[in-house]
């Protein structure tokens, strides 16, 4: 599989990485086959996918709990990646949202981020992470400035606890206020070719100052993959049901492009799914973009990964965003 620097910090990793967020089970996914997770993360490698993310409040824990299992005794097989700065443990912080009987908090402050990265360390049976990403900036209730949670994170980098900074979710000034505080190495947003806002903002000021763009739902949720159709039976979860394209209406909008997209398809020898990974790719300025795609089962990974490997040609590109731009 092709592989894609992360920022200057040095790593490489390949260029579809296996997000474990449906990996934590919860009321946001569903219950999860942890044996399951634990085969689809080793095919994963087995098929050229070397990068693994995962967060602590991914099923409150237990998403690296099972990731840990999964990197017993491979650890250097991986480059791992975990976030910081949403807490259920601890009552300081801005209230984020409540699920599954707890309430979540977002907590940036330096001392709290040195306490969290021992439980991820703890969960995930290592002794270092290779990126760290503060996942929520902190918000104005319970504010911390961007400055001090660099200056917590530039330490852990020194210290060997981490390797790489990253940063989620974030405003144009926000990303500003991370690169002039420290080294930042990727940011992880939500993109796809439905929701492209975020990227088209922000990709410039990412290839400006070196930062790798990792894309987030790419496939929205399972969308973009061409096999949800109105007739499907879809374990939604609360994750699910906050995306518009679910609803049947634009299902049908999504089946049409499916169908309009079948030449290339076959062009490129590829599903839709690993389609859609290859457009997504070639954003921003065709090299700085990451492509994380959530997993939990072994066709999942297979039909991702082999997504690594499509290339499209630059007319290609710019005739599927026509055709999204023409829904979305």
């Amino acid at each position: 599989m092709r592989s894609i620097k992360i920022g200057k910090s040095g790593i490489e990793a390949s260029a579809v990485g296996i997000g474990a967020w449906a990996i934590g089970g919860d009321s946001m996914w569903g219950a999860s086959d942890d044996a399951e997770s634990v085969r689809t993360i080793h095919r994963a490698r087995d098929m050229g996918v070397t990068l693994l993310d995962t967060a602590p409040g991914y099923g409150l824990g237990h998403s690296e709990e099972v990731v840990g299992k999964a990197l017993a005794g491979r650890r250097g097989d991986f480059i791992l990646s975990t976030k910081c700065g949403l807490r259920w443990d601890i009552k300081e912080g801005a209230f984020k949202q409540e699920r599954d009987g707890v309430r979540i908090v977002i907590n940036t402050r330096p001392e709290r981020i040195v306490e969290e990265i021992e439980q991820s360390l703890r969960r995930l049976q290592t002794d270092y992470i290779d990126i760290y990403i503060v996942h929520w900036p902190a918000l104005p209730e319970f504010p911390t400035p961007i400055a001090d949670t660099m200056g917590a994170l530039t330490e852990l980098k020194k210290q060997g606890k981490i390797r790489a900074i990253g940063a989620s979710n974030l405003s144009d000034a926000q990303f500003l206020e991370h690169v002039r505080a420290g080294q930042l190495d990727l940011i992880q947003e939500k993109y796809s070719m439905l929701d492209r806002g975020v990227g088209d903002r922000l990709f410039d000021l990412c290839g400006q100052y070196g930062v790798t763009f990792q894309a987030y739902s790419p496939l929205e949720r399972g969308i973009l993959t061409g096999k949800i159709t109105s007739s499907s039976q879809v374990q939604m979860g609360t994750a699910r049901s906050r995306i518009k394209w679910f609803e049947p209406e634009n299902l049908k909008k999504i089946a049409a492009l499916s169908e309009k997209w079948a030449p290339l398809c076959k062009k490129y020898n590829s599903t839709m799914t690993q389609l859609v990974i290859g457009w997504t790719s070639a954003q921003g300025n065709g090299s700085n973009v990451h492509v994380l795609c959530g997993a939990r089962k072994l066709p999942q990974i297979e039909d991702n990964a082999r997504g690594g490997d499509v290339v499209l040609d630059a007319a290609d590109v710019a005739t599927m965003r026509k055709d999204v731009e023409s829904i979305a």
